[in-house]
């Protein structure tokens, strides 16, 4: 799964945005890549349930059922790199 391979490069603590996914995907031309962005929030939704990852938005963990904007994907468990002492 491309999300799971991109958080696992990305490191612990790290995020990462749901268009590099898409880019990852379907390459740089963004119509290609935008059109990935519904169908993959669904997989994210999905991929959050079922413990796989979390979202995040301003850095902390949202409801994936209940989540509005501009959000990013992360592992589960691991804090952000920026907010551990």
């Amino acid at each position: 799964m491309t999300i799971l391979d991109l958080l696992s490069k990305a490191g612990p603590g790290k995020s990462i945005s749901p268009s590099d996914a898409a880019r990852a995907l379907a390459g740089s031309d963004e119509r290609q890549w935008s059109r990935l962005m519904k169908p993959l929030r669904q997989v994210a939704i999905e991929m959050a349930r079922a413990g796989e990852i979390e979202i995040r938005r301003k850095g902390k963990t949202v409801d994936p059922g209940d989540f509005r904007g501009v959000y990013r994907l992360a592992l589960p468990g691991i804090p952000p790199a920026d907010a551990r002492p």
